[in-house]
């Protein structure tokens, strides 16, 4: 082996540690100076039966005419391996990476040029309906972790010329491969260069998951409860999205695709809402946004009430929340954080423990805040129907569920000190801080505020497909947005 392509593999295995993954195979070829090479692969990584079949037997059985090591490399590239995907490359960390992405890294004696050569084979996921966005209609595929297979997920729904994929990669330590995706014909190139521009000034170590990256691209002068970058795991999703002239971010490793810009009204909007008729759809949507009111304001709204304006009560009702109300020895603004801090608890065990125990979660949470508790004088039934209430909306717009817990909070403690009027200062502050938020340059807020009666017809009301089809409005269009 040539001293130059030793110190290469020598300064491989350095670097690797002699880790146990890390596999060299030497091989001399059927030429007529016997020229060493050399097969490098992680295993694991790789399928065997393709390395052997399709690498290393057609290297080993054929007869080479070229002279040079750089015309061997040639003639490989071109007259010997069968691989649909070999790439030619020069440098160590292109080595690095090839290696550790399933490809088949092929050194020769003296030649500069190395070959990676597709050979991908290890272990994934299989593509099945994701958990986080259930629909009634419509395609039952999700993401998956491995990228190729994502961009397959996309391609086969565009199949246009006008779609890219463009490679980035992010990490200094963990060397994540990105996809930036999107239509040629949507979209905007200042966009598209303010968002290569933030991933080359990202300064992660490790990438490991969407939320890792999502406030990198998020504008760094709004600092909001809400984000503008978008998190979809469905293709249909994602491409629908594309045509509106937005980004797909696909990373290597994880299901969740990042959408940018991304708008608050698409909180409440669902591939079912374009599958159901436009009537339907309208309800639902407008079901979404109650519930989301309802979600956030009514413990606030019921604490305020309770204890500064009782006379805001129907007379029936004031007389059963009195008496409930009377038998517990805590204050309401105390009671109503109290059940809700226990519900948040049982919620996120429910999440994090074994699904064999889930079954004695809910027997548990049924007697800690439920009719035991009730009847023990510890909560009153009003407060337990309240928030009771109140979460089940919160799960009507799942996506806004984090946001809509630390506003629920942070109302019943404002409804609580100031009553009513501290809810409006509360909400106004919120509705400020949302309206002055951008994503890339785009209001979040867009359609609402400021108001466009055009883009309505998608936004609370959905219109008939006869008029959303003759034009598509494109996010960097909107009027209100900074020139892109």
């Amino acid at each position: 082996m040539n001293n130059s392509n030793m110190i290469k593999i020598n300064a491989l295995k350095k670097m690797f540690a002699n880790s146990a993954d890390f596999t060299v195979r030497n091989i001399e070829l059927c030429d007529k100076a016997n020229t060493s090479a050399a097969i490098l692969t992680i295993e694991g990584m790789c399928s065997k039966d393709v390395v052997a079949l399709s690498v290393i037997n057609p290297l080993l059985l054929y007869n080479y005419k070229s002279k040079t090591p750089d015309a061997l490399i040639d003639e490989i590239r071109l007259s010997v391996l069968s691989s649909s995907e070999i790439v030619e490359f020069n440098t160590l960390q292109e080595a690095i990476t090839f290696s550790t992405s399933g490809f088949v890294v092929l050194m020769i004696d003296g030649a500069k040029k190395m070959l990676a050569i597709g050979a991908q084979g290890f272990s994934f996921r299989s593509v099945s309906e994701p958990e986080s966005e259930v629909i009634q209609r419509g395609s039952r595929e999700g993401f998956t972790e491995p990228l190729r297979i994502n961009m397959t997920l996309i391609r086969r729904r565009i199949k246009s010329p006008d779609l890219v994929f463009e490679t980035a990669t992010v990490g200094y330590g963990s060397n994540t491969q990105l996809m930036l995706c999107y239509l040629q014909n949507c979209i905007s190139k200042q966009i598209l260069d303010e968002v290569r521009k933030r991933l080359q000034k990202c300064n992660l170590k490790m990438l490991l998951a969407s939320g890792y990256l999502t406030e990198y691209l998020e504008d760094a002068d709004n600092h909001s409860l809400f984000s503008g970058v978008g998190i979809s795991e469905r293709p249909d999703t994602v491409c629908g999205k594309l045509s509106e002239g937005r980004i797909a971010v696909l990373i290597d490793g994880t299901p969740a695709v990042i959408l940018i810009p991304h708008l608050f009204v698409e909180e409440f909007q669902s591939i079912d809402d374009y599958s159901n008729r436009p009537f339907y759809a309208t309800f639902i949507r407008v079901l979404k946004y109650i519930s989301f009111l309802i979600a956030v304001f009514l413990p606030g709204l019921y604490t305020a009430f309770s204890q500064f304006h009782p006379e805001y009560f129907p007379t029936g009702l004031l007389v059963k929340t009195a008496e409930s109300l009377a038998q517990t020895p805590l204050a309401v603004t105390l009671e109503v954080i109290l059940i809700t801090f226990i519900y948040e608890v049982m919620r996120e065990a429910g999440l994090r423990i074994p699904k064999p125990l889930g079954h004695a979660v809910s027997i548990v949470g049924a007697l800690v805040i439920g009719e035991s508790a009730v009847s023990a004088g510890i909560i009153s039934s009003s407060t337990l129907m309240v928030v009771a209430t109140a979460a089940i909306c919160s799960y009507v717009t799942s996506a806004l569920y984090p946001q809509i817990m630390i506003m629920r909070f942070v109302f019943v403690i404002s409804g609580g000190i100031f009553g009513l009027w501290g809810i409006v200062l509360t909400t106004c502050i919120f509705l400020i801080n949302m309206c002055s938020k951008t994503s890339l340059g785009v209001p979040y807020m867009s359609s609402l505020a400021p108001f466009s009666f055009r883009r309505m017809r998608d936004v609370i009301f959905r219109a008939d497909w006869k008029s959303l089809s003759k034009h598509t409005i494109k996010v960097q269009k909107f009027p209100e947005t900074e020139e892109k």
